[in-house]
């Protein structure tokens, strides 16, 4: 199987673009992730896919994240947390809680590792959602290997 048309067939279902943020011993650690999905309102349950060969993965083990769902206009960020660092990019955060935050996300998630399952190449961490909040905005999203935004799905109104 070619590994390039698999993600490229994989890219043809539009996501949107999180950063997973966490605490470790250095201070604010994060990772750029579209394998995001919710799980489960009861118990509350969201679950991010990070690649084995990440430095991530070993790093996030047994600790609390935030699951951060980027708005429309923090595109650089993504592209900082994916390993591109954006020069006099800014970021302002939210320290409270176990897990760090990022101001002026369209949503966040804390959550606690619930469990944590092998995929392939790639593990599932799933959390348990202990706190959230959303904004009103548009979401930054990513479609064939591009950045865009949900703005363009709300231009259509749904009968």
């Amino acid at each position: 199987m070619d590994g390039k048309l698999l993600r490229q067939a994989f890219g043809k279902f539009p996501t949107g673009v999180t950063v997973v943020t966490w605490f470790d011993e250095d201070g604010i650690n994060g990772i750029t992730v579209n394998s995001f999905t919710s799980v489960s309102l009861e118990p509350p349950l969201a679950l991010v896919s990070i690649d084995k060969k990440a430095n991530s993965y070993k790093q996030l083990q047994n600790k609390p994240f935030t699951i951060n769902v980027l708005a429309d206009d923090q595109e650089a960020i993504a592209w900082q947390f994916a390993g591109r660092p954006q020069d006099g990019l800014d970021i302002s955060w939210n320290k409270d809680g176990d897990s760090p935050s990022i101001a002026g996300v369209s949503s966040y998630f804390k959550c606690k590792q619930w469990q944590q399952y092998d995929a392939g190449d790639h593990v599932l961490f799933i959390g348990e959602v202990t706190e959230f909040e959303c904004q009103d905005g548009d979401s930054l999203t990513f479609f064939e290997g591009k950045m865009g935004t949900s703005a363009m799905y709300k231009s259509q109104e749904v009968q």
